[in-house]
């Protein structure tokens, strides 16, 4: 068993209002629109301040940009907001945690953001809705994830981790295990309790296809679901026997609150999730690209255009992407292909 040992020192209250306002479902970030201080919130870590803060210095943007979407991209998706706002005192970011598929399904694809976040590609009948309301959405990476398995702090059994075969027994609709001596006959004869994202997440879909296989029995359904993570740390924190999963963001804020299992791929080593792993591509199968998706018409207007050169233009910065917020930051060619991806599209909506 292992905690992650990175550490963010002064950045940690900044992260714990970000998960807390993810918690809260909706999150309008009216009060950081007006915020001024130079302290921190013009501060990309890695010296850039982004297209907003450059090729807009000449002229005011103003306007709404609202954006829905996964639960785990908005951390990521707050902290690029605050930035831009600070510099760009007359737009107002308007953030929802609603899970991948419930922002596509409920918002974006309707027309009603202009971006949605999602932790996995979107899919083909998302996709035929877009289109159906004349919605052409633009991918574009963000960061990388290392989906992560929690359990109880006082759960001293499991040792060096778990393998993704055990894994796929806990959490498969066959024959589900129903007390951890189910797993190992090793391990205590109590109830397994489980904490997982429901089924309009992206970390939902994800673990489907990277531990249960698309073509498999399925999820299970008799866990506690949630499109909230900090409900899920809640419920592993409370039960001696619970285990649940969630983007590594929400666990690297809790590590005194939850134990993060390493995973091995059959290879018989156990790695922890960690940014350096999933960077280094050693946190396999649950390393996971993240996305947000732009509504090509809307590039046209300045300020959303803006806005997503911004967010591009930060992806590579570790002060924020790593420290601040806990993810892997897209590399410096990762970073170019995006931006040459969405200037190509900011020019065709124009």
């Amino acid at each position: 068993m292992t905690r992650q040992s990175e550490r963010t020192g002064a950045s940690l209250s900044r992260r714990k209002f970000i998960v807390g306002a993810g918690a809260a479902g909706v999150a309008g970030l009216a009060g950081c629109t007006e915020n001024t201080d130079s302290g921190g919130s013009t501060d990309s870590g890695g010296g850039s301040t982004g297209s907003g803060g450059d090729s807009t210095e000449s002229q005011t943007l103003s306007g709404d940009v609202d954006i829905a979407g996964s639960s785990t991209v908005f951390p990521l998706a707050t902290a690029m907001a605050e930035r831009f706002q600070s510099q760009h005192s007359e737009v107002s970011v308007n953030i929802q945690s609603t899970g991948s598929g419930g922002g596509f399904a409920n918002y974006f694809c309707t027309g009603q953001t202009q971006f949605n976040n999602a932790s996995r590609p979107i899919k083909g009948e998302e996709e035929q809705q877009c289109s159906s309301n004349d919605v052409e959405p633009v991918e574009v990476k963000v960061a990388t994830d290392a989906l992560t398995v929690i359990v109880n702090n006082d759960n001293d059994w499991i040792g060096d981790g778990l393998t993704v075969e055990q894994l796929n027994q806990i959490w498969s609709a066959e024959s589900p295990p129903e007390t951890w001596a189910d797993i190992n006959s090793e391990w205590p004869d109590e109830p397994l309790e489980l904490y997982g994202p429901s089924d309009a997440s992206g970390t939902y879909d994800y673990f489907i296809e990277a531990i249960l296989g698309e073509e498999g029995p399925g999820h299970r359904q008799d866990y506690s679901a949630t499109e909230q993570d900090r409900t899920i740390v809640q419920g592993v924190q409370g039960s001696e026997y619970a285990i649940g999963y969630l983007g590594f963001a929400y666990y690297s804020e809790n590590q005194d609150s939850v134990q993060a299992v390493p995973i091995s791929d059959g290879d018989g080593e156990y790695v922890e999730p960690s940014l350096d792993n999933a960077l280094e591509g050693k946190y396999t199968p649950l390393s996971r690209p993240l996305f947000t998706y732009a509504a090509k018409s809307a590039l046209a207007e300045n300020h959303i255009a803006e806005f997503a050169k911004f967010w591009i233009e930060n992806a590579t910065s570790r002060e924020i992407v790593a420290n601040e917020v806990g993810y892997v930051p897209l590399s410096e060619d990762e970073q170019t292909e995006m931006m040459d991806k969405l200037e190509s599209a900011i020019e065709e909506a124009n």
